[in-house]
């Protein structure tokens, strides 16, 4: 976080003028959208395995749903609701339906998981509804500023990150693998989500984390892994989900088969 600032500092010191007009919506961004994530997706890490914090963290669409009919008041097609449900199934059976049994034993780093995919659907939301008319990089460079500097505070006092760095001369490798990751997997990626959130529904923007255990996969095959035809099936569940998340028309036709 505290790299990704510095890489996008440039851009929000010459857009000072939208920090006074949404100080608030920018602050809510940041915190929500990345900083306190963050913090709950490395701590929960440390302890759970990584295909449960993949199926949870695939909740985020849900979430973004009810918190946008909740509190937001967003108009929600049926076609979406329909297209969560069955992405999220696919999302589980790709990464593995057996991980929800333990999740009884890592309930309570699981649950930070939760939160942290709660905290996203509530980022996502305020951008939508408070921040449409400000350019995504603008956002993005605004949120990190307000953020950023109270975590390289709590980074520098807190951690022994100087501490490494001084008795681990080979640790600046860490740091130079980590600017490189905070640019490009932060700071970029974060720009082009907010970019798809301004471009679409608040829904369709957060469907994206059921693509991770697709490109997961693809990674794997890359590497020599094998995919049959249950993992094609899940694959196929997902995008079928993500395509009615996105599909006005689909909602339209269920009108009709439900008779309204």
């Amino acid at each position: 976080m505290s790299a990704a600032m510095i890489v996008l500092l440039p851009i929000a010191l010459r857009n000072l003028g939208q920090l006074r007009k949404y100080p608030v919506a920018l602050l809510a961004s940041g915190l929500f959208g990345n900083a306190i994530p963050a913090f709950l997706f490395a701590t929960a890490q440390t302890e759970i395995p990584s295909a449960l914090s993949g199926i949870l963290n695939s909740l985020t669409s849900l979430f973004t749903l009810l918190i946008g009919i909740l509190f937001f008041r967003f108009p929600v097609l049926k076609a979406q609701i329909a297209g969560v449900i069955i992405a999220f199934i696919g999302a589980m059976g790709l990464i593995g339906f057996e991980e929800i049994s333990s999740f009884g034993t890592y309930g309570r780093y699981a649950s930070l998981v939760i939160i942290a995919s709660a905290c996203y659907g509530t980022g996502v939301n305020v951008i939508k509804r408070y921040l449409h008319d400000v350019r995504p990089t603008h956002i993005t460079a605004l949120s990190f500023m307000l953020v950023s500097p109270w975590l390289t505070i709590y980074l520098f006092s807190k951690t022994n990150f100087v501490e490494t760095l001084t008795e681990q001369p080979e640790a600046w490798w860490g740091v130079f693998y980590l600017t490189i990751l905070a640019a490009i997997g932060t700071a970029f990626a974060v720009i082009l989500f907010n970019r798809l959130i301004k471009e679409t529904t608040a829904v369709f923007a957060s469907s994206v984390t059921y693509m991770i255990p697709i490109v997961a996969l693809g990674w794997g095959i890359l590497d020599g892994e094998e995919m049959g035809l249950q993992e094609v099936s899940f694959m196929v569940l997902i995008l079928l989900g993500i395509f009615l998340i996105n599909s006005k028309k689909t909602d339209r036709l269920l009108e009709r088969i439900l008779g309204r």
